[in-house]
C-alpha cells in the first residue's frame, strides 16, 4: 500500500489487506458486521473487495 494515502490508484481499491486493522474495520463498518467477522471473511475468501462486500451483505441478512 502507499505510504502517500492520498496519491494511490484502483489496484488499491480492489483488494482489502487483511492485514491491516483499519482495512478490517473499513470492512465491518462498510458491511455492518463485526470486526472479527471481517477478519474471518478475508481469511476464507481472499482480498477481493467485492466478494466480501457481497459475502457481507448476505451473513447481514441472517
Amino acid at each position: 500500500m502507499a505510504d502517500d494515502k492520498t496519491r494511490t490508484d484502483n489496484r488499491d481499491r480492489s483488494r482489502a489487506a487483511g492485514d491491516e486493522d483499519y482495512e478490517v474495520r473499513h470492512l465491518a463498518e462498510e458491511a455492518g458486521i463485526t470486526p472479527g467477522q471481517a477478519r474471518t471473511l478475508i481469511k476464507r475468501h481472499g482480498t477481493d473487495r467485492k466478494v466480501l462486500n457481497e459475502i457481507a451483505e448476505s451473513i447481514k441478512a441472517l
